[in-house]
């Protein structure tokens, strides 16, 4: 094992594999800072360049881009508002309002600082529960699979602030919008009005984009300023969001194994890591009032899913062959062209490139989080700049990214319909996170419903594992309705104590 190990750590440091992972790196970072492309995109259109490629060298390249676009896009959440990839959304809830306050490099120091720890903690698990993984993963059927996406829904409540009413309206309809399109296990269309656009559902990068990018940008257009609002020295400097990580270093880590954890039952995927880490986060803080309006803690738990999820995504597409999300997919393809058979095999004859897959996440993540850091401050000054200058990149960024995720028109339409949308609830003041977080979970509960029903009946119930999740997901549930309450009370206490203030 240790031999194994370190010939995986020295593989990568050997031309051109170490070349490669520069390579792409640097890929990565475009990628990330470009809305609507996406990792998924990327992997898929650079896997014929690995075909000459020893595995060591084809990971190197493909595995470092994939681990840095989300890098990348946590950037572009913060400083514009707009999700760079579709496992980014959850970081604009509280970074941009940051950036707006004049603390842009705080929250991206945050980030980036969570996201080394989160890499860490998620190539811990795949070190640790490769030899081990194949028993738990395969004790999850989709009756468990069920009961974890009806558990990420109490996180509605978190997300709904002191308005649990408004907050499950706006996740039913999130829950709506999943009905749309061609049903996966019938094949029947539905709500899809004659229009070919809606055979496949309506996306989650148009409606996330929609609903966060579009609101912002006629925000900044209506003040006329730049994306920060005031000037805040050394309060909104890097090194204090590197701080923040620490200073709520359990926040960081509990959200990095429960990402791992998400990420290693194959079909949740990375949306659904950010959202019930950020729920997490809110659930757990004892001061939930600043929460989206520049919380640092709404920046370091999405920030630490990031990463986190990849090395727990790895573990069953290694280990057996059953990848952990659509990602680990496509990877999947890319073991299989490279010569490589995941299962036994790749824990016996090739350990050595097991390993290599454990260093190349740790060491993408250093080394862009380390690059990142250094052209940071120079990022920061892009949100001094006025907005009459900033609107145009911005709505050409929001534009090209939507279209470019599936090159249809359709999603063009969609971005201004739910941009739209999204301007209304902000002035209405109603939740906008509970949306996304219904569109995220309603397909999966749907999917795995259907599953366990038709093969388990009314039994899937009776099985030991739902049964707690199903009592972690009550009492989750109760304590989210009693925080609301709690927090509903205390408004209307300040509100009283305002009104009081002014008429003396």
């Amino acid at each position: 094992m240790i031999e194994a190990m370190f010939e995986g750590l020295t593989g990568i440091f050997v031309w051109p594999a170490f070349g490669l992972l520069l390579l792409g790196i640097l890929i990565g970072w475009f990628v990330g800072l470009l809305p609507g492309i996406g990792s998924i995109v990327a992997l898929a259109l650079m896997i014929p360049f690995t075909f000459n490629m020893s595995p060591i060298e084809a990971f190197s390249f493909l595995l470092g881009m994939f681990v840095v676009t989300t890098n990348a896009g946590e950037i572009t959440a913060i400083l514009f508002g707009v999700p760079g990839e579709a496992t980014t959304a959850a970081t604009i809830l509280d970074g941009h309002p940051m950036t707006k306050k004049g603390e842009a490099g705080r929250a991206m120091g945050a980030s980036l600082m969570s996201s080394i720890i989160g890499a860490i903690i998620g190539a811990a698990t795949l070190a640790a529960l490769i030899p081990v993984v194949r028993p738990l993963v395969l004790s999850f059927a989709a009756p468990e699979l069920f009961a974890l996406t009806i558990l990420g829904v109490t996180f509605i409540a978190s997300l709904s602030g002191d308005n649990l009413f408004k907050g499950v309206l706006m996740a039913g309809f999130g829950f709506m919008l999943t009905a749309v399109g061609q049903d996966g296990q019938s094949g029947v269309l539905r709500y899809t009005f004659g229009q070919l656009y809606l055979w496949d559902g309506i996306g989650l990068i148009p409606v996330a984009v929609g609903m966060f990018a579009v609101p912002e940008i006629m925000d900044l257009f209506v003040r006329g300023t730049s994306l920060a609002e005031a000037k805040v020295g050394k309060l909104g400097g890097v090194m204090e969001g590197v701080k923040d990580a620490f200073r709520h270093i359990g926040l960081v880590v509990r959200a990095g194994a429960m990402s791992a954890f998400i990420g290693l039952i194959p079909g949740l995927g990375g949306a659904v890591a950010q959202w019930v880490t950020y729920g997490h986060a809110v659930q757990s803080a004892k001061d939930k009032s600043m929460f989206g309006h520049g919380d640092v803690r709404g920046v370091l738990a999405p920030g630490a899913s990031s990463n986190a999820k990849e090395g727990g995504a790895l573990v069953p597409t290694v280990a057996f062959g059953v990848p952990g999300s659509l990602a680990m997919a496509i990877l999947l393809g890319a073991f299989l062209i490279v010569g490589l058979q995941p299962g036994p095999n790749m824990l016996e004859e090739n350990l050595h490139v097991t390993w290599s897959l454990v260093f190349i996440v740790l060491f993408a993540t250093f080394i862009s989080c380390g690059l990142a850091f250094l052209f940071l401050g120079q990022m920061v000054k892009i949100t001094y700049v006025k907005g009459t200058i900033l609107i145009p990149f911005l709505t050409l960024l929001i534009w090209m990214g939507a279209y470019t995720a599936t090159n249809n028109f359709g999603d063009l339409v969609s971005v201004f319909l739910f941009g739209m949308l999204g301007f209304i609830l902000v002035k209405l003041d109603w939740p906008r996170p509970p949306l996304i977080l219904g569109l995220v979970l309603g397909g999966l509960t749907e999917k795995y419903l259907f599953i366990a029903t038709q093969r388990y009946g009314i039994m899937l119930f009776a099985r030991p594992v739902v049964i707690v999740v199903l009592i972690l997901t009550l009492a989750a549930l109760v304590y989210s309705v009693m925080q609301a309450k709690s927090m509903r009370k205390e408004r209307l206490r300040r509100e009283q104590v305002q009104r009081e203030a002014l008429d003396a």
